[in-house]
């Protein structure tokens, strides 16, 4: 088929280059000429496993083209929206501008009996105002949410766990005659992955625009969840990974989603939760309203529990002390800063009157304009080289394997908060570290062994 992909940022670049990997003619669409310019020449614009060699297994086979000009989407049968819908700047709600401004700009090109099908992650209610920009019924309209995680988002193209369909006419079970040209217009589009096997779902589009957030709330709820029972492990004594480990044993529960630590980030999960509740707002449903604040104030809190635990292991004050900082990525295998925990406390930290010097695998060029207060190194050794605290606040397999020996060679004072529970605590100790991690309960064993001797 011949496809368009408006927007080529995380989600359209990865959708496009997985779509001409299916064997279609794909043409993706973006006003930023030096992103289409990296993008043309096989180069992503960011880092994300595994899409180079899509790229160029695109640009080779010639099924994969880059542009500027929206009149290049005029012989496409089907027209992807995958632009940024961002936290608006004076509320918590999504900014529509780029969606709209590409619905329009598609409307005016689409030949008719095309479809166009939104993967942009909206506000429930969004579909309908799609369908104004468009203008008339020349073109059907489709969503067809993403659920692209950033750092897999390769595989989470080729191996989906499923294909959501909102299509019009679902409501009462309804399967006219348009409603189900274009359910065949998604299944030919999705074809290799149907025929693996991977389930499909058809709604409305309300139940459609609902799905993602739906899900990523779900999942900030499990990890504010665990963070929350950390909070409780430290004050009680009890160790949260022991606790997430038997938890998770349970199938009910299961273990992914319950790894206690500095919580989460991204251009995602915090936005879609705030404009989830937002929506519950709007609608008059106060329990959503309310859960989803808990689940962001939980959240943030841990960023400011780290920040506190680092003056602790100060003396109670990082003023002028000189703090090692292992990530800056918002999590693992990505380059995105965007509402970055490590980010959050290194400024925090900074701001308090620390020398912060901050490392990570990919996201130093991204970070170093923007946080003029702290210091940038590429290389973990110029990083702690005589530092008196060291903070491992993303978990890099760069950072979890690091010699403790080596390193506390290296530092001034061998003091790390491993804020992702992730490192061996025995042998980090052993090699003569003092170890603190979130919700393992070390300083609550501590006092009460003191008070015992006492």
């Amino acid at each position: 088929m011949k496809i368009s992909v408006i927007g080529c940022g995380y989600l359209g670049a990865v959708h496009a280059a997985t779509l001409a990997s299916m064997g279609h003619d794909v043409v993706g669409i973006d006003t930023d000429a030096d992103k289409v310019g990296h993008l043309s020449r096989g180069f992503a614009p960011f880092f994300e496993p595994g899409l180079e060699e899509l790229l160029a297994e695109g640009r080779e086979s010639g099924r994969l083209v880059f542009g500027t000009d929206m009149g290049l989407v005029a012989e496409a049968d089907v027209h992807f929206l995958c632009v940024g819908t961002p936290q608006a700047k004076t509320s918590d709600m999504a900014d529509l501008s780029y969606l709209e401004s590409a619905t329009r700009a598609v409307a005016a090109r689409a030949k008719a009996g095309s479809v166009v099908v939104g993967k942009s992650t909206v506000p429930v209610g969004t579909v309908a105002r799609v369908r104004e920009w468009l203008g008339g019924d020349e073109v059907a309209l489709a969503w067809n949410p993403e659920f692209l995680r950033q750092g897999t988002a390769v595989k989470d193209s080729l191996v989906p766990d499923r294909l959501v369909y909102g299509v019009e006419g679902t409501d009462d079970g309804d399967s006219g005659s348009a409603a189900q040209d274009t359910v065949r217009t998604l299944d030919e589009v999705y074809a290799p992955l149907l025929h693996a096997g991977v389930p499909r779902i058809v709604c409305n589009f309300a139940t459609a625009e609902l799905i993602k957030s739906a899900s990523n709330a779900y999942l900030a709820t499990k990890l504010s969840y665990i963070n929350a029972m950390a909070e409780l492990c430290d004050a009680a004594g009890a160790d949260v990974t022991q606790l997430a480990a038997a938890m998770g044993l349970d199938p009910r529960i299961g273990q992914r989603y319950l790894a206690a630590g500095l919580g989460f980030g991204g251009g995602c999960l915090p936005k879609d939760i705030r404009s989830f509740r937002a929506q519950a707002r709007e609608l008059g449903v106060d329990s959503v309203d309310a859960w989803m604040g808990l689940v962001d104030s939980v959240n943030v809190g841990q960023r400011g529990r780290v920040a506190a635990m680092a003056a602790e292991l100060c003396g109670g004050d990082v003023a002028g002390r000189r703090v090692a900082v292992l990530g800056a990525a918002f999590k693992p295998d990505t380059d995105d800063i965007r509402d970055s925990p490590a980010l959050d406390v290194a400024t925090r930290l900074a701001g308090a009157g620390a020398h912060v010097i901050v490392t990570d695998p990919k996201a130093i060029n991204h970070a170093w304009m923007r946080f003029p207060q702290l210091q940038f190194e590429y290389s973990v050794p110029a990083a702690v080289g005589g530092a008196e605290l060291v903070l491992l606040l993303t978990e890099w397999p760069e950072f979890r394997g690091l010699d403790p020996h080596e390193l506390a060679r290296m530092v001034q004072r061998p003091v790390i908060i491993d804020a992702r529970n992730v490192l061996d605590a025995g042998a980090w100790r052993a090699a003569g570290w003092t170890v603190r991690g979130l919700g393992t309960g070390e300083a609550a064993r501590a006092s009460r062994a003191d008070s015992r001797l006492a």
